[in-house]
Order: structure tokens, then sequence, then C-alpha cells
């Protein structure tokens, strides 16, 4: 069951909450509730110990042991890597427990009794209307497009207005959070449109066979080549780079390498133990993307 992927949870939070009301053993994810984040913990936990909390208050309470795990988007197929990857980074002490690979199909959320010719606004975070633009434009390109913080913050923002004329996109649980109804459903769903999380954990999970380690380097311009040498010779398969800003120098950035393979098995340990430049942000389970 889907419920027991990572554990068996325990409450379902509506709203993002001041930290203070989180609790050791939940699951932090970005609020309000009715995102797509807050579909990937239904997905993954089941609705049971999940605490919508703010961007700041989700890392910090990972970061103080307040929560026990997080779960944040960190790539997409459409916009690359969010920045919330670097919010990850920037952690002392983490550790990657699960990637969780999503196909997203989008829903037109309206209040009950709106017909799509009454929409004149409609909301999305500003990542979904990359993702829906396609369709946008297609079927709806005159009406007035408004960022929100999240799929969950513009569902709000509908349930919360007077009239009929404004709808969101966001995934079809913000319908049931904020007693909404679904207008059109699947939008822009395919394999062009897939968004990956992480899962923030305590303890790094035993190999499977079939795993997938995330490698932080912060490398030069010259000095990258010989860290994905040392991969490439011990045959460790590199699966996908990434670039961070540094935030130091011009020729210096940070690199999420992602391997095949678990740090605790070789050929992955041998590389390891000989480049202490190289830090291990998780070891987890590997996951095919939605096609």
């Amino acid at each position: 069951m889907k419920k027991t992927i990572l554990s068996t949870l325990v409450g379902c939070s509506m709203f993002a909450l001041p930290l203070a009301a989180s609790a050791a053993g939940q699951i932090g994810y970005l609020g309000p509730a009715g995102s797509w984040t807050h579909q990937a913990c239904l997905d993954l936990f089941g609705p049971t110990d999940l605490v919508a909390l703010s961007r700041d208050d989700l890392f910090k309470g990972y970061q103080s042991g307040k929560i026990e795990r997080a779960c944040v988007p960190v790539t997409t197929s459409v916009v690359g890597v969010t920045p919330y990857m670097d919010a990850v980074l920037d952690l002392p002490d983490v550790m990657v427990v699960a990637e969780y690979p999503k196909m997203l199909g989008y829903s037109l959320l309206a209040k009950p009794g709106t017909k799509l010719t009454d929409v004149k606004e409609v909301l999305a975070h500003p990542v979904a209307f990359e993702e829906v633009k396609p369709w946008v434009d297609r079927e709806m390109p005159k009406v007035k497009r408004t960022e929100a913080a999240s799929g969950g913050a513009a569902a709000k923002a509908v349930a919360d207005s007077p009239g009929h004329d404004k709808a969101s996109f966001g995934p079809k649980v913000g319908a049931s959070v904020y007693s909404l109804v679904s207008l059109v459903d699947g939008i822009e769903q395919g394999p062009h449109n897939v968004t990956r999380w992480w899962v923030l954990g305590r303890a790094m999970p035993a190999p499977t066979g079939r795993d997938k380690t995330s490698l932080l380097v912060d490398a030069s311009d010259d000095t990258l080549n010989g860290a994905l040498a040392a991969l490439i010779t011990a045959k460790v398969p590199v699966l996908t780079i990434y670039e961070r800003p540094s935030r130091k120098t011009l020729d210096t950035h940070r690199y999420v390498i992602e391997v095949a393979g678990h740090a605790r098995q070789e050929p992955l340990a041998s590389v390891l133990a000989a480049q202490p430049g190289m830090r291990v942000l998780g070891s987890y389970p590997r996951q095919t993307s939605p096609r």
C-alpha cells in the first residue's frame, strides 16, 4: 500500500501552521493544503500526520527536528531545477530518503455554479502557468492570469473571492479542500509534464539493488572533470547533473550529481572514500519517471 512506502503516519493540516504547532514524527510540506506537494504527500503517505508549513518553517522544522520528514519539489520537466533544491543544499545536515516523480495533469477549479464562460481571471503558481500555457493560450487566450504562491493558495483565493469569475489551476485535491468543483481535468497531462519530489528524512535506506545516490560537489570550472572522471573510471553510471550557483565566485559552482548505485555498496563506496569533497545527500530507491 502507498501508506507504507516510508511509514505509517498519524492529521492533515488544511492551512500552513506555525512551526510550534507541528510535532516530531510529522511530515512537513509546503502549505497551504491543496498544492501538488500536498497531493504528492497523499500519494506517498495517505492523509495522516501531514502538516502544512511555510517555506521557512518547513526547512527550520526539518533542521531542528521538529518534523521528522519534509517533502520538497526539486525538479520539473518544464522549468528544470526549482528554488527548493537550493534550500535543501543550504541545509548543513540533510538526508534524502526517497524520490517521487509524478506526471501532472491540472484541473481548473472554480466555485460551484461557475461555467467556463464565466471565468475572467485564472490563478496559479508561476511554474503551473508554464505547464498549462499551451492549453490556456488555446482555450482561454483573453483571460487574465494572476500568479499565486502555490496551487493551494490559488484555490483558496478562488474560494474566498466574492463572485464566480475566478478559477485556479492545480491538483484536483484542491476542490475537496476548498469546496470547489473542477471545470476541466487532465490539462496538459503527459510525460512532458513531470515533477519530482525529494523526501528528506533522518536515516539512509538500506540498499535495494536498484538505487540512486545524490551527491553534492563544490567545484570550479577546472576541478569538475576530476570528480566526474573518478565516477566514470569506477564505472559508476552518472544519471543527471544539475549546476547551481555557489554564491562565492563566478567560476565556482555547486553540482548535484545523481548516480546509479548506493553509497554503501561498491563501486560507489570506494569512490566516496577517495573523494572527500563529494557530499552524499542521500541514497534511496530509484524510481522510474512516469510515461
